[in-house]
């Protein structure tokens, strides 16, 4: 099993250790054509999606970079008319989202509980029970948080799985139809210490996704009931 990374070499070596200790290989790359030979992509996290791909001025994003926000865009693209699953994390959520005609809250009301403070800061969520996310968790877990963004209106298909109660801000989604996963926090580098939980779990369940829809089934049925053949870290 290959997975693409969605992303620059030295700002991605989290993302590598995370597939790695998985077992599964990783490739960094921006290449549509290696995108389409790998079995899944992760669109890892970054700075701030350049606003007019959701049809605002910029009003509060920072450290944009079109360039790559373009090439992300397009590897989500093609991976939808491929079906190649997708996990999204922190930007790559919110990549996902405006993908698919959403938009972002440029800078949160309550972005002093969830930006990165020096750290990541960490909060409690509710998850929904009838998500991929709550057969992993249950119904409340703690996240770590480094962002000032979070997702206004949602993508067509999309369902917020998982929110932050204080501010109801999303901390999850998935696709009604589609395997398209992402989570706004960092299960790549999340203190299990401190959370109480192993953010190995997410890249388990995103693999079983993979080994499923290797059998052509998607469309079928829905994200909850994919089987989870990669045990490791459950």
């Amino acid at each position: 099993m290959n997975i693409a990374i969605a992303g620059k070499e030295a700002e991605t070596i989290n993302y590598v250790k995370y597939v790695e200790d998985l077992g599964v290989r990783p490739l960094v790359t921006l290449q549509a054509e290696e995108i389409a030979r790998c079995d899944g992509l992760i669109l890892p996290g970054g700075g701030d999606i350049t606003p007019a791909f959701f049809g605002e001025s910029n009003h509060g994003s920072g450290n944009i970079d079109t360039g790559l926000d373009i090439l992300q865009l397009q590897a989500l693209d093609l991976c939808i008319a491929k079906q190649i699953p997708v996990l999204g994390i922190c930007k790559g959520l919110q990549i996902i989202n405006v993908g698919l005609g959403g938009s972002i809250i440029q800078d949160l009301p309550t972005a002093q509980r969830h930006k990165y403070m020096g750290g990541d800061q960490y909060h409690r969520c509710v998850v929904s029970q009838d998500s991929w996310l709550y057969d992993l968790y249950g119904d409340s877990m703690i996240v770590n948080s480094a962002h000032h963004q979070g997702i206004d209106r949602l993508g067509r298909g999309l369902r917020a799985v998982q929110r932050c109660p204080d501010d109801n801000c999303i901390e999850a989604i998935a696709h009604d139809r589609l395997p398209l996963l992402g989570v706004q926090w960092h299960p790549e580098r999340i203190d299990q210490k401190r959370a109480m939980i192993s953010g190995e779990k997410v890249l388990a369940y995103f693999a079983s996704l993979i080994s499923f829809s290797r059998t052509g089934c998607w469309g079928g049925p829905p994200l909850s009931s994919a089987p989870l053949q990669y045990q490791k870290g459950l």
